[in-house]
């Protein structure tokens, strides 16, 4: 089989398995110096691969020109023409990313497909017969679909991807207070990844009290808002969220001293940078294989629960109704974690 020299990676959201792409994609390129890589995703993720050489990112356009069996066919048409691609790589393995493969297939192109591990991930998350142990790592699954094409390739999560980036201007002087810099994440996509927001709250104030100052990390305008009203109510506390661009907020983890994250995108996001991260997890666990490049397991908050994992992705209410994964987690156990790195 013939060393491929140009390919095209498709994998469309979420931006934590997106940013999960990138050290793998790194890594192949490192590994294969005559290798040119397109990336496919959605358009605000491009700052993620801009630090990558030999990285090209064609944006797509989901919502728009891009929507839709139409919109894909489309895509297909717009990167046919962009490129002359020797294999077309999926790493996500959805409708869309088929659909887009499929067009390729039929023009005689060589394609690779991630496997999700659909069968042991249900295994591991349901309620009976549980069977409890780790999975393949994502990013594993990621560099099996290179293998494919003949491209193997050996990680070593002890690598950084990316360095500092500049701090915006608007934050430097909180940069240069002389003290620890705290980044924390405190919601996730699904309820059930997420530590109560009340105890949260009070692990951001006795943070601040410890002579450190704290950046708030979250995503949508309500999760902005909750955010805001912490950095009104808490001295030393300052809130990101909604103020600044995706590539300013990048930059700004980048330098924080340490960040704690839900299981969300914002662990994968400084783990980009080596920044050790305090990861609380609930429904979720860290056997699926989505833990953060690089993160030392020791930095990981959960409880040993006879239903965990329940689920995932954590998308799924808690059976039990009581969702002691994430409620019989003390304040003081995050402290603790968060003051040892």
């Amino acid at each position: 089989m013939p060393t491929p020299k140009n390919i095209l990676v498709i994998r469309f959201s979420s931006m934590g398995d997106v940013a999960m792409t990138v050290p793998v994609i790194k890594t192949v390129l490192q590994q294969y110096p005559a290798l040119q890589i397109t990336v496919v995703s959605n358009a605000f993720l491009q700052p993620l691969f801009e630090g990558l050489e030999r990285c090209n990112f064609y944006p797509a356009l989901l919502k728009e020109q891009h929507h839709g069996a139409a919109g894909i066919f489309r895509l297909y048409k717009e990167l046919k023409r962009q490129q002359k691609f020797d294999a077309i790589v999926d790493l996500h393995s959805v409708l869309r990313s088929r659909l887009l493969t499929l067009l390729f297939k039929t023009k005689g192109f060589k394609i690779a497909t991630i496997d999700k591990g659909r069968a042991e991930k249900k295994a591991l998350t349901r309620t009976a017969h549980k069977v409890f142990r780790q999975l393949t790592s994502t990013h594993e699954r990621y560099s099996a679909v290179f293998r494919k094409i003949g491209l193997p390739v050996q990680l070593n999560n002890k690598e950084p991807v990316y360095s500092k980036k500049p701090v915006p201007v608007a934050l430097q002087i909180v940069f240069s207070s002389g003290k620890k810099i705290i980044g924390v994440a405190p919601f996730a996509q699904y309820t059930e990844k997420m530590y109560p927001i009340a105890k949260m709250k009070q692990v951001v104030e006795k943070l601040a009290a410890g002579n450190n100052t704290v950046l708030l990390f979250g995503g949508g305008k309500k999760e902005a808002g909750i955010l805001q009203q912490w950095e009104e109510d808490i001295f030393s506390v300052f809130n990101i969220a909604g103020k600044y661009s995706f590539d300013d907020e990048l930059a700004i983890i980048s330098n924080v001293d340490s960040m704690v994250s839900m299981d969300s995108a914002n662990m994968h996001l400084a783990s980009l940078f080596n920044v050790p991260v305090v990861s609380v997890w609930g429904a979720t666990h860290t056997f699926a294989g989505f833990y953060g490049w690089g993160q030392d397991e020791k930095d990981i908050v959960q409880t040993n629960l006879y239903c965990r994992p329940c689920s995932v992705f954590g998308n799924k209410p808690c059976y039990r109704g009581d969702n002691a994964c994430m409620n019989s987690i003390g304040e003081e156990v995050i402290l603790n974690k968060i003051n040892g790195l």
